[in-house]
């Protein structure tokens, strides 16, 4: 009978390593295209994005065929959404806007089952042909909090003492916007908030996570970042923008 399946984005985490997971993917075709090229995770986007009960058991099962965990944005911290997403395949479940440590032990217990929460007992797809895989099934999962507004920060001492949450995500674009600069995720205060926040993350012994680019990952490394997710979009436009230019220069 075969194992059940190892979280290598969770283990590599636990073992102190900076991690990256590219963001906003939407179909399975992506995740066949990104697959191959060693990202730790593809955060799969159901907050934002159109995906479908049925598309999303397809794009975690090309996760599984290219070794990369397959974490998912689910649109609230809702326990029968986290239920349904973890049994379609999903090894992590991104919720958002935890703002309270009440929130951050809803999250957790709606995605682990018992004793540690009461996550539905139905294993779906990860469970097939996998022996007693309830008992195992918790160490695989993951749970990401995102810290999206002021009140978030304000909570966060507390929300840090929630067992079983493996990542806390500070959102820079959403915190700008209940900070009043809205669309201005480097304002200053922003900024200095978002810095703040990660310090007191990784003080406490709890893994950091926060949106990434070309230009700062090397300074959030060095923070203690471990959970980098990045997006694709920025390297697309570059490398357009490089190439028509220079079918532009050729065609004057």
């Amino acid at each position: 009978m075969p194992s059940i399946r190892k979280n290598n984005l969770k283990e590599k985490l636990a073992s102190g390593q900076p991690t990256v997971t590219i963001s906003g993917v939407l179909s399975s075709e992506m995740v066949d295209f990104l697959g191959p090229l060693g990202f730790d995770g593809i955060w799969l986007e159901c907050e934002h994005g159109g995906v479908t009960w049925e598309q999303l058991g397809d794009m975690t099962r090309a996760c599984d065929l290219w070794g990369v965990t397959p974490i998912t944005r689910v649109n609230a911290n809702e326990p029968w959404l986290i239920t349904r997403t973890l049994d379609r395949g999903s090894m992590g479940i991104v919720t958002p806007h935890i703002n309270t440590r009440a929130e951050a032990e809803k999250a957790a217990q709606s995605s682990k089952y018992a004793p540690l929460g009461y996550r539905g007992m139905f294993g779906g797809r990860q469970s097939y042909g996998v022996t007693d895989y309830f008992h195992g099934a918790n160490d695989q999962s993951m749970v990401i909090v995102l810290l999206e507004e002021v009140e978030a920060l304000q909570n966060l001492d507390e929300i840090l003492k929630v067992d079983d949450i493996d990542v806390f995500f500070v959102a820079p674009t959403d915190l700008a916007q209940t900070m009043g600069h809205l669309g201005n995720p480097g304002h200053p205060e922003v900024q200095a908030a978002i810095d703040g926040a990660l310090a007191r993350i990784v003080e406490s012994g709890r893994t950091a996570g926060t949106l990434v680019n070309d230009a700062n990952v090397e300074d959030y490394i060095g923070k203690g970042v471990n959970f980098l997710m990045t997006s694709f979009n920025a390297w697309i436009v570059r490398g357009a923008n490089e190439f028509l230019g220079k079918v532009s220069a050729e065609g004057r």
